[in-house]
């Protein structure tokens, strides 16, 4: 058990935190949500030990080992993936450097002897014996090929290391588990694996995610940060959004029940106050209206952005023609002739775990790059919108954030500009932020306001969800869901992908698969595709 005893921290005069008391008890995942800025990372900084609150204590319960998601991507370059992994139980891993440095002395003494037997008893207690086997399941699950295993950290790309970082906060079974959006950077299937991972898991985890869905199929209880306060909910967060909601109209039903009383007492009181016979009714009137109180409902500290994409014109019949399209990058062909037809009401999500393929079809589709081969040609009546992945170079400039939409604008007034970027709440003094110092989550709301003035009819996305807040995510994916044009897209936000997309495309060793289909239901089939895939092995191995 982990718990937080009137825990505050101060950040210059303003209380992130006040007099915060909680429990997290084993066998639950909470999740963590609140609005950015309400301090989701911060408060598991506090719990780990690596932020010291202003006042209060974080208890654990002696004796047990809590283990928290590394966010420094490049701390461990100097070390190996199965090191890496295994550092996730340092203890473990200090007897296993030691007990080699001992066994390596040439001049072997009695006492080094009696050490080794200590550690080796000691290695054997932390199932040291299984930690290489166990830390190869581990990365195996969450797509780290065994040939990487023996590999410098330094060699991985980053979506690797962040696997490796997760690998390694799962290690040796720790009593309690933090992370902080370990579903990012992940493809998938290392989404899926996880969250089988958690659900089978006994101990306590406390994991922040702008992942709707992730959170629903793992979380057991819902800790939300609003106001300097924790707030904890039993269930997922499906659940917590529907008893949050309820208990708001709860309170402001007897609000209003409240309200008609104060005032039928009121009227009594005017009308009768200076009538004799109905003094005495008056006064006791009065009393029973000094002692109505309004219950305080405070609004939430969440902000959902306005996302609402407008076409100017209809689109026609003729979308987009691809055919036989090729591209090879390093020496790995990505795209492998591939050729399909949109539709003017396909919603098209780009799925699988190669990430290069999918960026790279969209960047030749918005002529960014070029093909080797095939060709594509949209339709005279389309108009794009581009979300590209990488968006270093759009905001690589001196430019304010209103001067930098205003450019991108059919309509060159700064009241018209300014709406979009309202919507998309920059208000005030945001409007003269200059675009270079923008957040992550800024620098994508941006973007999405870049868009929506556009007007265009089809609308292209490379993993939009990254740097959202959950408020931002689900203003997003309703805005997409009422959209009237074509959307290609991709995202790792499984709830994302089923709710907006009615075709799927996955591009496998540069061949595309292409099923009109749910998210759900193309990974159902996928899933027995599979199965009899290996059936069908298994049968050929007996047989053999």
């Amino acid at each position: 058990m982990i718990s937080a005893s009137n825990v505050t921290l101060r950040i210059g005069k303003k209380a992130l935190f006040e007099d915060v008391n909680i429990k997290f008890t084993e066998g639950n995942c909470y999740g963590l949500i609140g609005a950015n800025g309400a301090g989701k990372s911060t408060f598991l900084k506090i719990l780990s030990g690596q932020l010291e609150p202003t006042s209060g204590d974080i208890i654990i319960t002696p004796g047990q080992r809590l283990s928290f998601l590394q966010q420094d991507h490049f701390k461990y370059d100097a070390f190996m993936v199965l090191d890496t992994v295994i550092m996730g139980n340092q203890r473990l891993y200090d007897i296993m450097k030691e007990k080699d440095a001992i066994y390596a002395k040439e001049d072997f003494s009695e006492a080094d002897g009696i050490r080794a037997s200590d550690l080796e008893a000691e290695f054997a207690e932390l199932n040291g014996w299984e930690a290489e086997s166990d830390a190869a399941t581990l990365l195996n699950g969450l797509g780290i090929d065994t040939e990487l295993h023996s590999k410098q950290m330094a060699d991985l790309n980053g979506s690797e290391k962040v696997k490796v970082l997760l690998a390694q906060a799962l290690f040796g079974n720790p009593d309690i588990l933090l992370l902080d959006e370990p579903t990012n950077h992940l493809d998938l299937d290392a989404i899926a694996w996880l969250e089988e991972f958690l659900i089978n898991f006994n101990n306590t985890v406390i994991v922040v995610s702008h992942d709707r869905y992730f959170l629903n199929k793992v979380c057991t209880q819902i800790a939300d940060i609003d106001y300097a306060k924790i707030q904890l909910y039993a269930g997922n967060y499906d659940f917590w959004y529907e008893s949050s909601q309820l208990l708001v109209k709860q309170m402001k039903e007897a609000n209003r029940k409240k309200e008609e009383k104060i005032k039928e007492l009121q009227e009594f009181i005017q009308r009768f106050s200076a009538n004799a016979s109905k003094s005495k009714q008056a006064t006791s009137r009065k009393r029973a209206l000094e002692k109505i109180e309004l219950d305080e409902i405070k609004p939430s500290s969440r902000k959902y952005p306005y996302i609402d994409f407008r076409p100017e014109r209809e689109i026609g019949n003729e979308v987009l023609t691809v055919e036989n399209l090729t591209k090879t990058i390093d020496g790995v062909t990505v795209l492998d002739h591939i050729s399909f037809i949109v539709g003017r009401e396909d919603k098209i999500a780009f799925v699988g775990g190669n990430e290069l393929a999918k960026t790279t079809l969209f960047k030749i589709l918005m002529g960014e790059m070029e093909p080797d081969e095939g060709t594509y040609k949209w339709g005279v009546t389309t108009s794009q919108a581009y979300f590209p992945k990488d968006n270093t170079q759009e905001f690589d400039n001196d430019l304010i954030i209103s001067d930098w939409l205003t450019q991108y604008s059919p309509i060159k007034d700064v009241t018209y500009v300014r709406g979009f970027l309202g919507r998309m709440l920059f208000a005030g003094d945001d409007g003269v932020k200059k675009v270079k110092v923008l957040s992550g989550g800024e620098k994508v709301r941006c973007l999405l306001s870049k868009m929506m003035i556009s007007g265009a009819n089809i609308l292209i996305f490379d993993e939009p969800t990254n740097h959202l807040d959950m408020e931002s995510i689900t203003a997003l994916n309703n805005g997409l869901i009422k959209f009237p044009g074509v959307i290609l897209f991709t995202s790792h936000d499984h709830q994302f992908v089923q709710t907006t997309a009615n075709r799927i495309m996955e591009i496998v060793q540069g061949k595309l698969i292409d099923k009109i289909t749910t998210y759900d239901e193309y990974l159902e089939s996928d899933e027995m595709a599979r199965k009899r895939q290996v059936y069908t092995v298994n049968q050929e191995e007996e047989e053999d």
